[in-house]
């Protein structure tokens, strides 16, 4: 959803409510141009999760090299 920086301003709680029940995105717009992006921690972990997926199919590693790895970088 998209909204003017003035109404994200005059109706601050709606758009908090909304954010925490719906888990949408608020994208804020002053004079025509994004600002800024609303949304619930958990939308954001999610996003962060879904990017991650499949990262590793063209370079599988089993959990012994991967322990291996990272200890040898401590």
């Amino acid at each position: 959803m998209v909204v003017t920086a003035t109404n994200f301003k005059t109706n601050i709680g709606h758009y908090l409510t909304k954010i925490s029940e719906s888990k949408n995105e608020v994208y804020i717009t002053k004079n025509g141009k994004l600002i800024a992006k609303l949304s619930s921690p958990d939308q954001d972990k999610q996003t962060f999760l879904d990017s991650l997926v499949g990262i590793t199919a063209h370079n599988p590693i089993s959990l012994e090299d991967a322990k291996k790895e990272r200890l040898s970088r401590q």
